[in-house]
């Protein structure tokens, strides 16, 4: 998954971006209003985290005009104004929540992940399920066909995205966008190197294969060829 975090508190900053790194998130960080939004209007983000008080261009402005380019990202609003009024008015705005500092990493993260399920319409609330395979979102755990399977968080963050995508063939730069950083150059083999560690851990063992190569397209996590 990816994450736009727009916050001018590089400690604060700091603390979220390693914390959502460790949970399998690719982060982007602007430490402006003005380079938030741009972030915002030209990538493609699975959620964003908004502090309110920035430079050049305040939050709720910037959320502001993402809605106005018809741009329905989740945003989470990270703000210290405690105030009934100052929550009401980011929802408002065009805010999906709204948490206030100083705040535990964990609670962050659960409405993270809760926005996340409720914005991609996942039904069951910490587990996605294809075929014999089963991820687990809270306990970070991959089992096929009852048998556990140890992945390195970028593997578990990109088999993540395959089976949020199952049946739809997603293409290398879309994986890249959603599982790696904006900055990683496209011509990189990164993603089928990837691909071909996961395939060892999750389809060399089982007769039935699941992660496809749709030649000249992508990939695609299917339970038949």
């Amino acid at each position: 998954m990816r994450l736009l975090l727009v916050e001018d508190d590089l400690k604060i900053a700091q603390f979220v971006e390693n914390g959502l790194r460790e949970a399998g998130f690719a982060v982007d960080h602007a430490a402006d209003g003005e380079d938030g939004l741009h972030l915002a209007l030209t990538e493609s983000y699975d959620i964003a985290v908004v502090d309110l008080m920035l430079p050049k261009l305040d939050g709720l402005t910037l959320i502001e005009e993402v809605r106005k380019n018809n741009i329905n990202t989740p945003v989470l609003i990270l703000s210290a104004k405690r105030s009934v009024d100052d929550r009401v008015m980011g929802l408002k705005t065009g805010s999906d929540d709204y948490l206030v500092k100083p705040f535990a990493f964990s609670e962050l993260l659960a409405r993270v992940q809760a926005l996340i399920r409720r914005s991609t319409h996942v039904t069951a609330p910490s587990e996605l399920t294809v075929a014999d395979l089963m991820l687990n979102l809270d306990k970070r755990k991959v089992f096929r066909a009852g048998k556990e399977i140890f992945l390195q968080p970028l593997e578990f963050s990109l088999l993540e995205y395959l089976m949020r995508s199952a049946g739809r063939v997603v293409s290398k730069t879309m994986i890249m966008e959603h599982v790696w950083d904006y900055n990683f150059s496209p011509q990189t083999n990164v993603v089928e190197a990837r691909i071909c560690y996961l395939r060892d851990k999750i389809d060399k063992d089982f007769d039935i294969k699941l992660i496809h190569t749709v030649r000249g397209v992508g990939y695609v996590l299917k339970e038949t060829a």
